[in-house]
């Protein structure tokens, strides 16, 4: 079948991503967008070239995404047989602004880069600006609901004491999940306290590191599970395959249920930010660990502390209280 103009072109851009070594994850978020975009312009307005793109028809495809809801708009429309989204129970539900901020993100990133390449004179992007997003305070997850979680996973049993080891390694070091579920008992420095991060988000290898308590733990866990898995993965199956984001996540939310707890991978990611910070650490050293692009971005990790704990922070660090007046 011969594509389109704008179909060798992603085709092309997903080719120039790919040889970036940008992510899978990116990829796959560039390629679904876009290509849900290329479908609207061809059936709403018979647009089967990028250089007939108007600023307009971005805009009108932005309101048309808001009006028809989660999971209405498809790139295939054989998918609505296979998939059936409308069995879903959030279908035609309102999509967020970061959805929608994502989507014109994505959008932008393919048009910039047609534009440099030369195949358009007039970038129809520079007029879109992304949807003000009203931020709301990310919940933090007290100490007692921490131990109640960790009660949740039985330690003789592998999954339940792997799954905990995790958790507790979120805890104390801020990684993200994925980054967590790839690493190497080789990547392990036991005598500095830190791990070599390979699978990251950037694709930049960075160390985060890990307190003398959870050293003690890591040492006993990977005892325990080279009697279940010969997999050189830190956190395996018992089958010796890696275990998969969504597999743990699944596993989390149900631990969390139990005790009418609310969680997830990242909120644990940023329960660590949050605690570091209270506890005296500095936004670059924060910004470092995390493996932020800038300290600007670990700024917000400021705006998720409630009055109470920026109070208790006050306290702690002020001036007039340390010197003896």
């Amino acid at each position: 079948m011969k594509l389109t103009e704008f179909e060798f072109l992603l085709e092309d851009f997903l080719i120039y991503c790919q040889l970036k070594n940008l992510s899978p994850k990116t990829l796959s978020s560039y390629e679904q967008s876009i290509k849900l975009f290329i479908v609207y312009l061809k059936n709403e307005y018979e647009v089967k070239e990028p250089i007939k793109v108007k600023t307009g028809h971005i805009r009108q495809y932005i309101k048309y995404v808001r009006e028809r809801g989660k999971y209405t708009v498809v790139g295939n429309e054989k998918s609505l047989k296979l998939n059936h989204p409308q069995n879903r129970t959030d279908y035609k539900k309102t999509i967020s602004n970061t959805t929608i901020n994502n989507y014109i993100r994505n959008i932008k990133v393919f048009f910039n880069w047609l534009s440099v390449e030369g195949e358009i004179r007039k970038n129809p992007v520079e007029g879109i600006e992304q949807v003000k997003i009203e931020r709301r305070q990310k919940a933090g997850i007290t100490e007692e609901e921490f131990r109640l979680l960790l009660n949740q996973f039985d330690f003789t049993k592998y999954h339940d004491y792997r799954n905990k080891v995790i958790v507790l390694l979120l805890q104390d070091t801020g990684m993200r999940i994925g980054e967590c579920l790839a690493v190497e008992v080789d990547n392990i420095d036991f005598k500095h306290r830190m791990i070599l991060l390979t699978n990251t988000k950037g694709r930049r290898e960075r160390y985060v590191y890990f307190s003398q308590q959870m050293s003690r733990e890591l040492r006993h866990y990977i005892k325990f599970k080279d009697r279940y898995t010969s997999s050189n993965f830190l956190f395996s199956t018992t089958k010796s395959t890696t275990l998969s984001i969504q597999s743990f996540e699944r596993q989390l939310k149900q631990a969390g249920e139990a005790i009418g707890l609310s969680v997830h991978p990242h909120q644990l990611r940023n329960n660590f930010a949050r605690q570091f910070l209270l506890n005296g650490g500095d936004l670059y050293t924060l910004s470092r660990i995390l493996g932020h692009s800038s300290v600007t971005v670990t700024e917000k990790a400021y705006l998720d502390l409630t009055r109470e704990e920026i109070a208790k922070k006050y306290q702690h660090h002020s001036p007039l209280s340390k010197w003896r007046i």
